[in-house]
């Protein structure tokens, strides 16, 4: 098991940990229906990508 040589000064590991905080998932909006979407990803409410039809709605 890795085990440090040196004590970690506060400094360096709140430094550190700075990093890790979350951040907020970025979204936009669908420009066939307008619902939220991430980006580069298929929408869900109307099953487009890019202004194409890729997934056909059985309903």
């Amino acid at each position: 098991m890795a085990v440090p040589k040196h004590k970690v000064s506060k400094t360096r590991g709140r430094t550190h940990r700075a990093n890790l905080a979350l951040t907020k998932k970025e979204t936009t909006t669908c420009p066939n229906c307008g619902a939220v979407i991430r980006p580069h990803r298929v929408c869900k409410a109307c099953g487009s990508y890019k202004g194409n039809k890729v997934i056909d709605e059985e309903k």
